[in-house]
C-alpha cells in the first residue's frame, strides 16, 4: 500500500534496509567502440518492509541496476548496502549468508524451472544448497511456503510444463521466499502474465509483504503496475534516474518530461482506476 504523508517521518527514521549510493555501470564493447553507460550515479533508500520501484522503458538500466544491488554484476562505481553493509563484501565474505537476506524473482519463471524437475524439488533446492535442515524439514518447509503462495501441496509433485503461467510465477515466489529473505527484487515479475493474473500476483504480494514483514524492490515497465505496489519510485531514462519520489506524488504532479510520457503511455482505464478495481 503507497505510504502516506502521516507515515512519512517514521519511515525515515528508520535506517534502511537497502541503500543504493552513486550507482554507475559502463559497459565497454570491441576496441574503438565508445563505452555505453547502463546506470549512471543512482542513488536512494529503501525503508524495512515497504516497496521501491524502478520503472523505465526497455534498455533504460533498470534491470542492471538490480543485478549490481544482487551482487550478480559489479559496479563500475557507486556501492549497494544493506543495513548497512557493502552488498559487494558480504558476497564476498559470505556469498549464502547474501543468498539467505536477497532473493531475485525474474520475468520468466519457466526459464529458471527446470523442466525435468518437480516443482517440489525446484523450490527445495536452494534448502539443500544453502541450508543445514534435515530432509523431513525441507519437505516441510516446501509445504509452508506452498501455502503462502496459495498453491495446493499436490502440486509439489508436477513439473512446470503442467502449470499456468500464473501457478508457475507462484512458485518462483515460493522458491524466493522459501529461505526467508528479507529483501525480493522482482525483475519484470508480472510483466508476461495477462492484466487479470497480474492482479492476483499482486495483491498476494502485498499479503505476503505484510504477512513476513518483507522488502521488494520491484522493477518495471508498467507505471500502473507500480502504482499499484509501490511506496517510493525511481524512474530511470538511458541509464539515470530523473525522478525520484513517493508513488501518490510521481502520479499527481510529475516533475520530468519522460514520467510525465510514460503516466501518458498508460491506457486510460488503469491509469484512472488502477489493476486492482477491475472488478477481479
Amino acid at each position: 500500500t503507497p505510504a502516506t504523508p502521516a507515515a512519512r517521518d517514521s519511515e525515515e527514521s528508520t535506517p534502511p534496509l537497502l541503500r543504493v549510493s552513486s550507482m554507475s555501470k559502463q559497459f565497454h564493447p570491441a576496441r574503438g567502440q565508445e563505452a555505453f553507460t547502463a546506470a549512471d550515479g543512482v542513488s536512494f533508500s529503501v525503508a524495512r518492509g515497504t516497496t521501491h520501484a524502478i520503472v523505465g522503458q526497455s534498455g533504460s538500466g533498470k534491470s542492471t541496476l538490480a543485478r549490481m544491488i544482487c551482487a550478480f554484476e559489479e559496479p563500475s562505481a557507486g556501492t549497494a548496502y544493506l543495513e548497512g553493509a557493502a552488498v559487494s563484501e558480504l558476497a564476498e565474505k559470505d556469498p549464502r549468508q547474501l543468498r539467505r537476506r536477497l532473493q531475485m524473482v525474474y520475468q520468466n519463471p519457466y526459464g529458471s524451472l527446470d523442466p525435468r524437475q518437480s516443482i517440489g524439488s525446484a523450490i527445495a533446492e536452494p534448502l539443500r544448497n544453502l541450508s543445514s535442515l534435515s530432509r523431513i524439514q525441507i519437505r516441510e518447509k516446501v509445504t509452508e511456503v506452498l501455502d503462502q503462495v496459495s498453491l495446493p501441496e499436490a502440486l509439489a509433485n508436477r513439473r512446470a510444463g503442467q502449470l499456468s503461467g500464473g501457478q508457475r510465477q507462484r512458485v518462483a515466489i515460493a522458491r524466493a521466499l522459501v529461505l526467508e529473505p528479507e529483501l525480493l527484487v522482482l525483475d519484470e515479475a508480472v510483466s508476461a502474465l495477462d492484466v487479470t493474473v497480474q492482479a492476483r500476483i499482486l495483491e498476494l504480494l502485498n499479503e505476503l509483504q505484510e504477512e513476513l514483514d518483507l522488502t521488494y524492490l520491484f522493477i518495471s515497465h508498467d507505471l500502473a503496475v507500480v502504482r499499484e505496489i509501490s511506496d517510493t519510485v525511481s524512474v530511470m531514462s538511458k541509464g539515470r534516474q530523473v525522478e525520484l519520489g513517493f508513488t501518490e506524488e510521481i502520479f499527481d504532479d510529475p516533475q520530468h518530461e519522460f514520467t510525465h510520457q510514460l503516466l501518458r503511455a498508460i491506457p486510460g482505464q488503469r491509469y484512472r482506476e488502477g489493476v486492482f478495481n477491475l472488478g477481479l
